[in-house]
């Protein structure tokens, strides 16, 4: 109860000197032309009371500072004005720190606790860079504010960062620009005609005004650099201008890239080249989708009128078929291959020794740049009793010679229930437990109701809300909503996610910064707390996608070997993923989920496939095409498509989000008939429906009725 009366006087105090200040309209004397106007009266008067003069002054700009009251750049430029360049930067300089550190106190007295409860989400940027590195960020912010000053005194006093690390952080970050805008007002107030505009000292003034930014940005590197690299010694050369470690996609682009620019490039890989992707994950498991596929369409013979076609096989087969189609592949990301493009490829273990260096088989070798493409490897939970029995992974799954009568998929993401759909469709009795409602949570609703439904049509028993307890030899026991339910398995597989490899090669020693999931920090560049170290793909994240492992290469490529001229922020706008079930699930930018996370405002407009000509000359017409837009316009937020070949179809939704045109264009272009591709097109054609111009469509009503007579 007290708290709350001292907040309340607190407010009433600041709500009173708010409404004096513009009731009042002293906001008259915080402006050029009064400061211009009246610019002998103040050189006399502070002649004359020089200590009363000083004394009003600051605490004005405290108040000004305090109550961020627009008007603190005209006060800093009358410091200047009034007490010349060295009194005037040091009074503003303190002044200006104890009225934002007031400014930092009522905000975290008043607001803190209702603000985190309400925008959590919004300060967790901040507070992680607080937290990681706190006087730094501020630091940062004060030198090359990202927002105006007043929104730095609020957003910090809602962190967590130290009051007194505050004030001197303030006071240090500011000192620079107080100087030059205190010179750029002493040499302001000596203008008496419009010649002296051009003087020299005013110019240079604010040239340094203007350059400021630029200053500030090279001071806060210098100090980040300083502090991130001063246990190291740097090489007088290097035998390298880029060393990716890890041949997967990312690496792979990487080494690639700088070898198309003539730089020297190295790779080095401990295992097999092309990474996870090649040989186990996405090759091996598209080769298995597609004779599972097979398999299927034969049981739907009479779909298409016939009565019977007989499949015959054998399942060591089909896994041979993909270490085939995996055999076939590998040449696309051989040793030959990159050493023909101009990559210097190592096979070996990388050890990071220091920003510059890296052991491997021995040797230690020197590059200007790194960037670490490890990976991610799959995660398996400490269930009790599954360490003591044989569990498969989507690393080991490629060994398996016997379709297993019974097999338990843990896991309802896009891997869990590609692997499930197919072994279904092999012969296999599956069952999928995930311990959440619904099965691909990043997806729509509507999207995990429609794949999970189809995955039971199937015969695949589809256990939702069900948390893994405890393995035997042979059986699983799961909760579920507190009753312990028993499933029987021949062999089980572990798809709940997986971890990214950040150990083993000198990340820990070297101490480059890892988030709380574990996969490396990196900023909007692809940067580590090292600026030469680079990281990209499953490492670091956030997607966990070959080719958007192949997007960041490319940033991660650039910023390392032409950084020091241009850097470019990393582009995560128009990111497409799909999930390669039967139908397939494919997504690009913002669904419904998503803007509803992050309070995007959007509207929804849906096509569905069962009317397509095509799909159902294919008797594949089921699914659907979903599309947001930005309310009243015909730009694409995103899509979303489930249906045969929605991979495919969803490029053109692509291609309209990366080149900025909307539904409109799309409607306008020709699409072959009879194609799936039409749905695209006629997706348009309910957007443009929708949204018909009534009154408009009247008057033509009335035209054409006046034109018959």
């Amino acid at each position: 109860m007290k708290n709350k009366s001292t907040k309340l006087l607190v407010v009433i105090a600041i709500a009173a000197l708010l409404f004096c200040t513009y009731y009042f309209n002293l906001t008259q004397y915080l402006t050029l032309e009064f400061l211009k106007d009246n610019k002998a009266w103040l050189e006399n008067y502070y002649a004359n009371n020089a200590l009363q003069t000083v004394a009003i002054y600051f605490v004005i700009y405290v108040l000004t500072t305090a109550l961020s009251i627009p008007g603190a750049v005209i006060l800093t430029l009358a410091a200047g004005a009034i007490f010349g360049v060295v009194k005037g930067s040091i009074i503003v300089s303190f002044a200006s720190t104890i009225g934002a550190t007031l400014s930092f106190s009522a905000a975290r007295f008043l607001l803190r606790d209702t603000i985190e409860k309400k925008f959590k989400k919004t300060l967790t940027k901040i507070n992680q860079g607080i937290e990681s590195d706190g006087y730094i960020y501020l630091l940062t912010l004060r030198l090359i504010p990202a927002f105006p000053f007043f929104l730095v005194n609020l957003v910090m006093g809602l962190t967590k960062i130290k009051m007194l690390t505050y004030f001197v952080v303030s006071q240090i970050g500011m000192l620079l620009g107080t100087i030059i805008y205190v010179n750029a007002g002493a040499q302001l107030i000596k203008i008496n005609s419009v010649n002296e505009i051009f003087s020299a000292e005013l110019i240079l003034s604010f040239s340094i005004l203007a350059i400021f930014p630029l200053i500030a940005k090279a001071i806060m590197n210098f100090i980040k650099k300083k502090k991130v690299y001063s246990s190291f010694r740097k090489p007088k050369s290097y035998d390298y201008n880029m060393v990716s470690i890890g041949a997967g996609a990312g690496g792979l682009v990487t080494s690639y890239i700088g070898a198309t620019v003539n730089a020297k490039v190295a790779l080095i890989e401990k295992s097999k080249m092309g990474g996870d992707c090649l040989n186990t994950g996405c090759v091996p498991s598209k080769a298995i989708i597609k004779t599972a596929s097979v398999v299927h369409h034969s049981k739907r013979a009479t779909d298409y009128g016939i009565k019977e076609i007989k499949v015959d096989f054998d399942f060591k087969d089909v896994m041979n078929r993909v270490k085939s189609v995996i055999k076939k592949i590998e040449p696309h990301d051989s040793i030959e291959r990159y050493t023909n493009l101009g990559v210097e490829c190592i096979t070996g273990k990388a050890k990071i020794l220091s920003p510059w260096e890296i052991e491997v088989n021995g040797k230690v070798i020197t590059t200007k740049n790194i960037t670490i493409s490890t990976g991610a490897r799959p995660f398996v939970p400490p269930i009790p009793g599954l360490d003591k029995i044989n569990y498969l992974t989507s690393d080991n799954l490629w060994d398996l010679e016997v379709l297993p009568k019974k097999f338990l998929v843990i896991g309802g993401g896009p891997i869990g229930i590609e692997l499930a759909q197919s072994f279904q469709r092999l012969g296999s009795q599956v069952t999928v437990v995930e311990m959440s409602s619904r099965l691909l949570a990043k997806e729509d609703i509507e999207v995990s109701d429609f794949i999970a439904e189809k995955l039971r049509s199937e015969g695949v028993q589809v256990l939702l809300d069900h948390q893994a307890k405890e393995f035997t030899q042979n059986t699983m026991t799961a909760d579920h909503q507190g009753k312990d339910i028993t499933i029987e398995f021949d062999e089980v597989l572990i798809a709940i996610g997986r971890r990214p490899n950040t150990s083993g090669f000198g990340l820990e020693e070297l101490g480059v910064k890892l988030r709380k999931n574990g996969t490396i920090e990196t900023n909007d560049y692809l940067q580590t707390n090292f600026p030469n170290i680079f990281a990209c793909g499953d490492v670091t994240g956030p997607f966990q996608l070959t080719h958007t492992a192949a997007h960041q290469a490319w940033y991660c490529a650039v910023n390392g070997l032409f950084g020091q001229f241009k850097k470019f922020k990393v582009d995560y706008s128009v990111i497409p993923w799909a999930t390669y079930t039967d139908p397939e699930v494919a997504t690009v930018g913002k669904n419904e989920v998503a803007c509803k996370e992050e309070g995007i405002a959007y509207e929804v407009t849906k096509y569905g496939i069962d009317d397509l000509d095509r799909a159902i000359a294919d008797s594949e017409d089921h699914g659907f095409v979903k599309v947001l837009t930005v309310p009243g316009k015909d730009k694409i937020i995103g899509a979303t498509i489930v249906g045969n070949h929605a991979s495919d179809l969803l490029l053109e939704f692509i291609s309209a989000m990366k080149h900025n045109y909307g539904l409109n264009k799309i409607l306008g272009t020709i699409h072959m008939y009879p194609t799936m591709g039409e749905a695209n097109k006629y997706l348009a054609g309910v957007w443009k429906s929708e949204r018909k111009p009534k009154k408009l469509l009247d008057f033509v009503r009335k035209y054409h009725s006046w034109v018959r007579g």
